[in-house]
């Protein structure tokens, strides 16, 4: 505390108040000071508090005398945006436990309550657009893995999974720039336990009440006291000031747990999770075929039982598995000869979904479970149901997963899935998995696809990283190169991260349960660079990104180049309230070793091309009540030109209501034939609780002449479960108000409750 006295934390030489929307910025030197003093402090250690009389009131209202007693968790420094630099505002965290309870109380002192802002009313909001307090739980000590819980003002859950520190094989995560490596499985938000929050805003800021069942998370289970890693966020949303009670550097963010404090003297309960999740739904469904008109009205029931086999080690099993009330699929417009990637939705294949992540996300991920129980066109096909064994055994992570599928129709099979994933960390940042996945046709076992595989990982310190992963599959008929394999190594500091990948795809290379982005029989090549430059001293300013990257493919056998894009950022500045702007430069080439048919009776003739496009992308401050996010291209397009973009405008009302009008507009004037590409999507959300919601996702496409609608309201109970009626409407189309005549419509009425310890 001496460093950081006669650093200057009041009156600091250098340092200025910031207008609002920034915090209080500091001469260059000073905030490397600040900095250096934090990144060599100790992890800090908290001692969990023990109850002996009643257990808390979960009210947000901290009036019960445990939440005076024993040490609690302050002196939060920032992350952002005064790197190392001690908080605006202090804050005062407390855990206790009854040995049934994890209890968690947190005063959020603010001069200015009544700028406090509250988010919207849903559960797993994005936290960053709002005032928040996060925790992230390494309950088995591994550094690597753990469990995050977190609210706003506005009382919401927000609850999900980290895998081996939120990193993964190049997809974008949230709190790391766009351009950094991040994780596909790393993160897993739609992880939904059973637990209870609540908050109240008052003269001094304000607070949150937690009590988390121990039965809802999975620990070692050995007997006597433990020790968990441990790190508590919060978030000035108005001062964009981001505060950690363990340091982090602004590179990382909360899952980087090898950077974590600890919570030690925890006694947790060897108890099992048991419980019991059935549904009712009630459906009325009517589909147009050629005209003629069907109509089904079907009553289901189902469910899923959860049974702790030990603390750390858990068996879902699932029967007439039903995703009703699941958000349908955001529409896309496709200009590439290359499949459009739909992430997972459905929340039993969600939990525990980085358990079994492998591959390279959204390139080859070698497991997808979209495969289970959807078509390709999307079409739902029916699950008879299946299980799933994940956890912990010893210090080894495994994932067992097994589903049937029945066939929609006659012309089909019904399909086995079966999925065997085992991985161990190996020091802090360390780890080495296998994998093996098959698809069976329940009619005849020579209908088969199998996968194996083996990844790792190697971490040097907090700056290097270096994932590698090799791959075979079996398919009958297939008995060219079925290998492949990627290795990938990248550099992160404060002011300079970089990363550099090689992959090779063999021709008969096929995961049928997994995603490819593109056929096998490829060489990758991609390479990333990002330079970080800050001026702490501006108020009104957090940094500038210059970064440049390259990904290509080339054939294996003779070097024919199918893609290359660069992409040249030299401009993209993001300002202290959120704000962030950049024109670039992409350079695209494509190969075509056939005719490619962009559009109907539009085809591009076999040939090299390449062409050069002025880009602009830009995002407002996303706490506003308006704000905007979008980016525009102009220029060259294949032999001609293409002129559009895209942009979301996003208003909202306070934590009640919110809403988003999202136009992707593409007009492409070619030799071969004119066209445009439009896509338009009216999202409308209302939060009477943060249980009660109604929202609306209407879209339409003139590329597949699409309309549709879904209406969802929900009034949940815990863990995801509860009331939920849903409408769905689709109708050809040829413009958002322009219907030709119906395709499909439903109504759903589904009501799914759970039993049992689940909290």
């Amino acid at each position: 505390m001496t460093a950081l006295c006669a650093l200057g934390l009041s009156g600091t030489a250098g340092a200025q108040p910031a207008p609002r929307g920034g915090g209080m910025r500091l001469g260059a030197a000073v905030a490397d000071s600040f900095a250096r003093v934090a990144r060599a402090k100790p992890r800090p250690t908290v001692n969990i508090i023990k109850l002996e009389g009643a257990e808390p009131v979960i009210d947000g209202k901290l009036d019960e005398g445990v939440w005076t007693q024993g040490a609690a968790v302050s002196d939060f420094v920032q992350r952002e945006l005064n790197e190392g630099v001690p908080a605006s505002e202090r804050t005062e965290v407390r855990f206790a436990s009854d040995g049934k309870y994890l209890f968690i109380g947190a005063r959020m002192y603010d001069r200015e309550p009544s700028l406090i802002i509250p988010g919207e009313k849903i559960r797993d909001v994005t936290l960053a657009n709002s005032d928040y307090v996060a925790f992230i739980f390494d309950t088995y000590h591994d550094r690597q893995n753990g469990f995050v819980f977190g609210t706003t003002p506005a009382g919401v859950e927000y609850d999900g999974q980290v895998i081996r520190e939120g990193e993964g094989g190049g997809a974008m995560v949230q709190g790391q720039n766009r351009m950094q490596a991040g994780a596909m499985g790393g993160f897993n938000v739609n992880w939904d336990a059973s637990w209870t929050v609540a908050t109240t805003v008052d003269s001094l800021g304000w607070t949150a009440e937690f009590r988390i069942p121990f039965s809802t998370i999975r620990y070692q289970s050995a007997n006597g006291e433990q020790t968990w890693g441990l790190n508590v966020a919060r978030m000035i949303r108005r001062k964009n000031e981001e505060l950690y009670w363990s340091f982090i550097p602004r590179q990382f963010n909360l899952y980087r747990l090898s950077l974590a404090g600890n919570l030690a003297k925890l006694t947790p309960p060897v108890r099992r999770i048991q419980t019991m999740t059935p549904y009712v739904l009630a459906s009325s469904q009517e589909r147009w075929n050629k005209g003629l008109k069907t109509s089904t009205t079907p009553t289901e029931i189902g469910g899923e039982i959860k049974y702790g086999v030990t603390p750390a080690l858990t068996l879902d099993l699932t029967v007439n598995t039903d995703f009703a009330q699941v958000e349908v699929d955001d529409q896309r417009v496709n200009l590439t000869r290359f499949p459009v990637f739909f992430p997972e939705k459905r929340p039993f294949f969600l939990e525990n979904a980085g358990v079994f992540s492998a591959g390279t996300p959204q390139a080859v991920d070698l497991f997808f479970t979209r495969r289970i129980g959807i078509s390709d066109n999307g079409t739902p096909q029916p699950i008879l149901g299946g299980g799933r064994l994940s956890g912990r055994v010893g210090s080894t992570t495994v994932g067992l997963l097994q589903m049937v599928t029945d066939a929609p129709d006659q012309r089909t099979s019904g399909q086995s899935y079966s999925v065997a994933r085992a991985t161990r960390e190996v020091g802090a940042r360390s780890r080495l998995g296998v994998m093996a996945v098959q698809r069976m046709a329940t009619d005849s076992g020579a209908n088969y696809n199998r996968t194996f595989a083996v990844d790792g990982r190697l971490g040097i310190g907090q700056k290097w990283t270096s994932d590698l992963w090799a791959s075979k599959t079996v398919t009958p008929g297939r008995n060219g190169d079925d290998l492949a394999y990627s290795a990938r190594v990248a550099y992160a500091t404060n002011v300079f991260n970089a990363n550099a990948r090689v992959a090779q795809i063999g021709e008969d290379f096929n995961p049928e349960v997994g995603f490819m982005s593109r056929p096998g029989g490829y060489r990758a090549v991609d390479a990333t660079a990002m330079y970080l430059w800050r001026k702490p001293e501006w108020a009104w300013f957090r940094q500038w990104n210059p970064h440049v990257s390259y990904r290509g493919f080339y054939d294996i056998d003779d070097g024919f180049r199918q893609t290359g894009y660069w992409h040249l950022d030299l401009t993209e500045i993001e300002f202290a309230n959120s704000t962030k702007f950049g024109p670039e430069w992409n350079i695209s080439q494509e190969g075509l070793q056939r005719p490619f048919e962009i559009s109907p009776g539009v085809v591009i003739a076999p040939g090299q091309y390449q062409w050069g496009t002025l880009g602009f992308d830009y995002t407002t401050d996303p706490s506003e009540n308006i704000s905007a996010t979008g980016r525009f291209d102009f220029g060259q397009f294949w032999t001609g030109t293409r002129n559009g973009g895209s942009g979301t405008l996003t208003l909202r009302r306070g934590a009640t209501f919110s809403g988003s009008l999202t136009v992707d507009h593409n007009d492409v004037r070619l030799p071969e034939g004119n066209f445009k590409r439009t896509l338009q999507a009216v999202r409308l959300n209302y939060f009477f609780t943060p249980r009660i919601f109604v929202q609306t996702l209407t879209q339409f496409n003139n590329q597949q002449r699409i309309w549709s609608a879904n209406v969802r309201f929900g009034w949940l109970n815990t863990a995801g479960t509860g009331l939920f009626l849903v409408l769905n409407d689709g109708r050809d189309a040829t413009g958002f108000f322009n219907w030709v005549q119906p395709q499909q419509r439903s109504v759903f009425l589904k009501f799914t409750r759970q039993f049992g310890t689940g909290g």
